[in-house]
């Protein structure tokens, strides 16, 4: 504004300067010049400069004028924008209070705030996401669900961000089935978005849904959601579980279907075999893995793999005696392998040759399993006393070994 008043005032003294020096010069002559102008019976007759100077100062008052004129034609508008930019400006610092009022735990102040300034917001979407966070914290599901919607309608082209918000609200409200349904959703939009795929995990963990999170897995590895070793650990975890669900179910084909799904890496871990055998053998199918069983145990030794080995109903008894008794020749001073040897004897008939694996089995450590079978078989053989003795020194050991775990657990 300065500038154009700076520039109009310059102007109208170099008009004046012109028009004084053109007078001096028209001065000089005899006849200055003169200007007359006729319309109808009417006629005017100036002198040159003076016209000259007339002409200048119309020029200016007819630019003051229409130059006030736009700016009453424009005042309204300016007024509005004016307005508008009052609104935004309130609606900024409403947006910065609400946030600070959420952080604080103000949730109602936050909320209200929110809400009044965000139809003036240049970001709608802020307030009412902000809101429904701060609805959620003070138990307003409804006023939450109901932010949530008009969030969509202020910004039609944001579904990700809002149905990233409403996840997570779902998630921390436990409402696991509709946050699956909204990720679900997001999921089918964008296939690769880290945080989508991240909440899905975590929604699927929830749950119990391991095939959900086996089918996922990939996609989390691939876009780098979690580091490699969670990736692995996530892996292993999700086929141990599955491998327990069709246990539980006894679907035989389900089982081997995982197994050989299974990556190499994850079957080396420990325990995880156990469990596929255990599987096996308590949906009665033990002797088709008794090889791969044996050859397990064989590469890697391991006490409760040995356990059900001896579970296994072989088609071939004597074998199965067999190839335990091979195992001795690395593994003479294991105590369960004795008692599995024992009770493998005893399924072949030989009660003799069993109750000595058992005694010495005692002999090298004292375990519940090995004082468990060796009662089965005294009691068996109408020995009641010994028998007795045996489950009561079991039970002992046992009792002893929950108490040593209480103790290092405290």
């Amino acid at each position: 504004m300065k500038k154009t008043i700076f520039f109009f005032l310059g102007a109208f003294l170099l008009a004046i300067a012109a028009a004084f020096l053109v007078n001096q010069w028209l001065s000089s002559f005899e006849s200055p010049g003169y200007v007359l102008i006729g319309i109808g019976q009417w006629s005017v007759e100036t002198s040159l400069v003076v016209f000259a100077v007339s002409l200048i100062m119309g020029f200016f008052i007819f630019y003051l004028f229409f130059r006030f004129l736009g700016w009453l034609l424009r005042l309204p508008e300016q007024i509005k924008a004016r307005g508008k930019s009052v609104k935004f400006n309130r609606s900024q610092e409403a947006l910065i209070a609400g946030l600070v009022d959420s952080a604080e735990g103000n949730w109602e102040r936050a909320e209200k705030v929110l809400i009044k300034h965000a139809s003036h917001s240049g970001a709608p979407l802020l307030h009412y996401l902000t809101a429904a966070k701060a609805a959620q914290s003070r138990g307003a599901i409804d006023k939450r669900d109901e932010y949530l919607r008009k969030a969509a309608d202020q910004a039609p082209g944001s579904d990700i961000a809002i149905g990233l918000t409403q996840a997570e609200l779902n998630l921390s409200g436990n409402q696991f089935d509709q946050a699956l349904e909204t990720l679900a959703r997001l999921h089918s939009i964008d296939p690769t978005h880290a945080t989508v795929l991240k909440l899905l995990h975590q929604t699927y963990q929830h749950i119990g849904d391991w095939e959900g999170i086996r089918k996922l897995i990939p996609s989390l590895h691939n876009n780098k959601v979690l580091m490699e070793a969670e990736i692995k650990l996530l892996e292993t975890e999700a086929f141990s579980k599955l491998l327990k669900q069709a246990a539980e179910n006894g679907n035989i084909n389900e089982i081997e279907s995982l197994w050989s799904e299974i990556p190499g890496y994850i079957k080396s871990v420990h325990g995880v075999s156990a469990i596929y055998f255990a599987a096996m053998i308590g949906a009665g199918v033990g002797a088709k893995v008794e090889v791969e069983l044996a050859k397990t145990l064989s590469a890697n030794w391991d006490q409760t793999l040995l356990v059900l080995f001896g579970s296994i109903q072989s088609a071939d008894p004597a074998r199965q005696l067999e190839t335990a008794e091979q195992w001795l020749t690395s593994h003479a001073g294991d105590a369960v392998l004795l008692s599995i040897i024992g009770k493998l004897s005893l399924k072949c008939g030989d009660a003799g040759k069993a109750e000595r694996y058992f005694n010495h089995s005692i002999t090298v450590e004292p375990t519940v399993l090995a004082y468990q079978l060796l009662g089965d078989l005294l009691s068996a053989r109408g020995d009641k006393d010994k028998a007795s003795e045996c489950y009561k020194s079991g039970l002992e050991l046992a009792s002893s070994e929950i108490v040593s775990r209480i103790d290092t657990i405290s």
